[in-house]
């Protein structure tokens, strides 16, 4: 299974968020301001890393046809937990936890090059969507959870495309130094989360 270009992967990503406008857009004299709560929640730094870092993820360490497990496993526990979230369940010390589930992501990444068994990382992904899910549900708007939640699920899929794009360029033009350089992302990765963390 041939992998698409990146400007394929351009092009979907752009028709991602502009179903998402459009769907907005269509529901005048509603209220779409969920949709864009949506869009934008996934853009704090802590969920923009990690989206990033699990499309990079599954670039480096799935089998080259099954890259996409890696956001879809994210995407669907995203949903379900935001979902538990915005019904009421949390976890204690959520905002910690998170900030850690980024360092996590940056040392899946340096980690990548070692063949981490596969179900263990999804595992791992699925648990950081977890973390990130909840955040999304405890801050969903009091109406229209849909709406909400279709905005984050277009962010996040953008935000995992531009990970895959970023990793399938790095293999492709870094070919010899590809593991380096991923690890190197998976290091700033991983500062990152470790100065989000002092920050609480």
């Amino acid at each position: 299974m041939k992998f698409m270009s990146p400007k394929s992967l351009g092009r979907i990503g752009a028709a991602l968020l502009a179903l998402a406008s459009g769907m907005a857009q269509a529901h005048t004299g509603h209220d779409t301001s969920g949709v864009y709560q949506g869009l934008a929640h996934p853009l704090g730094l802590d969920h923009l890393l990690v989206m990033l870092a699990v499309g990079i993820w599954s670039v480096s360490a799935l089998p080259a046809n099954k890259s996409w497990w890696g956001p879809a496993v994210f995407m669907l526990a995203l949903l379900l937990s935001a979902a538990s979230g915005s019904a009421g369940l949390s976890v204690p010390l959520l905002e910690p936890l998170i900030s850690l589930s980024v360092v996590l992501l940056g040392a899946m990444l340096i980690l990548s090059r070692q063949g981490t068994p596969v179900a263990l990382g999804l595992g791992l992904v699925a648990l950081v969507a977890c973390l990130h899910g909840l955040a999304h549900g405890a801050e969903a708007p009091g109406s229209g959870f849909a709406s909400y939640a279709l905005g984050f699920l277009v962010s996040t899929a953008a935000l995992h495309l531009g990970g895959v794009v970023a990793a399938r360029g790095i293999k492709a033009y870094l070919a010899r130094t590809a593991n380096w350089a991923i690890a190197a992302l998976g290091s700033l990765c991983g500062g990152a989360g470790l100065y989000l963390f002092s920050q609480i």
